[in-house]
C-alpha cells in the first residue's frame, strides 16, 4: 500500500521491481497481495494495455485505521489494551514516541468530553 499511494498509481511490476530494492519478494507473491488489497476494497484497479493499474480505492488514513482494526480484532480479539502493553514491554518506543502517544490520549480525552466508550 505505501508503494501504490507513493507512486500514485502502479502495476503488479512496478510495486514488485520497488520491493526487490529492499528485500527478495517472488512476483506471483506481490499480485496475491495487490489483488487481496483490491478484494478488500483498498484498492481499486482498471486495465491498462496487457497489465492492470492499481491506485488507491481510500485515503491513507482511513485503510491505515482499517488494517489496524483488522489486526486488532484478529490478534488480540479486539482489545487494544494487549498491543499498547506489547509495544511498551518490547522497548521499541522512544521517549518522543511515548511523548506523543501521552498527547494523543490527552486530546481524545478532552475531545471525548468525559465521555467514556
Amino acid at each position: 500500500m505505501k508503494l501504490v499511494w507513493r507512486l500514485e498509481s502502479a502495476t503488479v511490476r512496478n510495486v514488485y521491481e520497488e520491493l526487490l530494492k529492499t528485500r527478495h519478494v517472488a512476483y506471483t507473491t506481490v499480485m496475491t497481495l495487490m489483488n487481496i488489497l483490491e478484494k478488500k476494497g483498498h484498492l481499486k484497479k482498471r486495465q491498462q494495455d496487457r497489465a492492470y493499474l492499481y491506485s488507491p480505492a481510500k485515503p491513507q488514513k482511513q485503510v491505515i485505521s482499517a488494517m489496524v482494526r483488522d489486526f486488532v480484532q484478529r490478534v488480540f480479539n479486539g482489545s487494544a489494551e494487549p498491543l499498547l502493553v506489547h509495544l511498551l514491554e518490547d522497548e521499541q518506543l522512544t521517549a518522543a514516541d511515548l511523548d506523543e502517544i501521552r498527547r494523543t490520549i490527552r486530546a481524545s480525552r478532552n475531545s471525548a468530553g468525559g465521555r467514556t466508550k
